[in-house]
């Protein structure tokens, strides 16, 4: 898979197949916006193009060529060097799958080999049990519960804080690494070791 600037020419009508794809309404539950349909979508492009914070990218998968998702870096302090990754949206045919764990493999690299940032947090609503368990998956530290952090479609949010640091990447990097070689996946396409036994070294 590929990251790339998000564009309203190039990935407005695979990403809008997506957002409306069998289930996918569920995917918006606990984002900032709704579920996004034609004119939805056509409004989140005018507000979101062209911003460097959030700084969003286009989750692209090679085998269709296809835009399967969103992702962004946001709330980036260069002088702490802080950023997140967040408002989230992969599609069904890419969640859970190799395809989303590179795309946050690449941004992770990105963040620490690139920029040189020191801190790299993934937030969400503490209802969000999946996004919770995401983030542990991935080689994120639960850090803590902020109690009504922020109102979020009209209700009170408490917002779980979790965090990689540049002292833990070197060990998750050739984590990820491992997980992703073509070694670690039969025939089927399946995995052969399971993300977080690679990343604990089991």
């Amino acid at each position: 898979m590929r990251l790339e600037p998000l564009s309203h020419e190039l990935h407005y009508d695979s990403l809008l197949a997506a957002c409306t794809a069998p289930g996918a309404a569920e995917r918006f539950r606990y984002l900032f916006e709704g579920p996004q349909g034609p004119a939805e979508l056509t409004t989140w492009f005018r507000r979101v193009q062209g911003l460097e914070d959030p700084l969003f990218y286009a989750v692209i998968d090679r085998a269709s060529g296809r835009c399967e998702g969103r992702q962004a870096l946001m709330r980036i302090v260069p002088e702490h060097g802080v950023i997140e990754l967040g408002s989230i949206f992969w599609g069904a045919a890419i969640a859970r799958t190799r395809v989303a764990t590179e795309a946050l493999y690449l941004s992770a690299s990105y963040v620490f080999d690139e920029l040189g940032y020191r801190r790299f947090e993934w937030k969400c609503d503490a209802l969000n049990q999946p996004s919770r368990r995401a983030a542990l998956r991935f080689g994120f530290q639960f850090e803590s519960v902020f109690r009504q952090h922020m109102v979020v479609k009209g209700l009170n949010r408490d917002t779980a804080w979790f965090a990689m640091l540049d002292g833990d990447w070197p060990r998750l990097r050739a984590g990820y690494q491992a997980w992703l070689a073509p070694e670690n996946f039969g025939p089927d396409g399946r995995q052969r070791r399971r993300l977080g036994e690679v990343l604990a070294g089991d």
